[in-house]
């Protein structure tokens, strides 16, 4: 298997203590620690807010991903930048002016990604692949944590792939949704360098 990142994501964490699961990926081999802030309109859940981020910032020195999954994200980017994001990934389906959106990401001095939900073709955001230090493949529909991944989203990592290098380009490819022992070697084989695992890695089905 090839050398990737792990990156668990903390929705799946126990938020009663959020110190205790920043230690735990840092002591199983997670080297990003993703983030899912939801608004309950871009997805039908809640989850953080920049104070909670904030609070965490100075418990891990690990990066931070913090995952935007709301609506109108360019109107709250500088917050989460000061409230300790290392990589701002965003949604493409959320906002119209992507590129406006990244580089603001860029000025502040952060990595942008931009996330594809699974019924947006990669040929969506072709214009933006020069522009992003990651794309994020959902290989769920988002929102909830501990759903089965969809197996046609793996073409996706396949072809942003092909297209990096046909294009001559850096971005990493990122893979979140239903990643577990049995789907890690699929998204692996396809290409993704960092894997995004929420109920996996802490039930403690998943270690890198």
């Amino acid at each position: 298997m090839k050398d990737i990142q792990l990156a668990p994501s903390l929705l799946s964490a126990d938020l009663a203590d959020l110190k205790g699961a920043l230690q735990l990926v840092k002591d199983n081999g997670g080297k990003v620690v993703h983030i899912d802030v939801m608004d309950g309109r871009f997805v039908p859940q809640i989850t953080y807010g920049q104070p909670v981020i904030k609070s965490m910032r100075p418990l891990s020195d690990l990066p931070f991903d913090v995952h935007l999954m709301i609506e109108h994200p360019e109107e709250q980017i500088d917050t989460w930048a000061e409230s300790g994001a290392d990589w701002i990934t965003f949604h493409h389906e959320a906002c119209i002016h992507s590129h406006r959106l990244v580089q603001r990401i860029h000025d502040l001095g952060k990595k942008a990604g931009i996330s594809i939900v699974p019924s947006t073709p990669v040929a969506a955001i072709k214009e933006m692949l020069e522009y992003v230090d990651l794309v994020l493949v959902m290989t769920v529909n988002p929102g909830f944590g501990g759903q089965k991944l969809i197996p046609s989203c793996v073409k996706k990592i396949e072809e942003l792939v092909r297209l990096r290098q046909e294009l001559g380009l850096n971005y990493k490819i990122s893979v979140d949704g239903g990643v577990n022992t049995e789907t890690l070697p699929v998204v692996v084989e396809a290409g993704a360098d960092i894997v995004v695992s929420g109920s996996a890695f802490f039930s403690g089905k998943l270690k890198l």
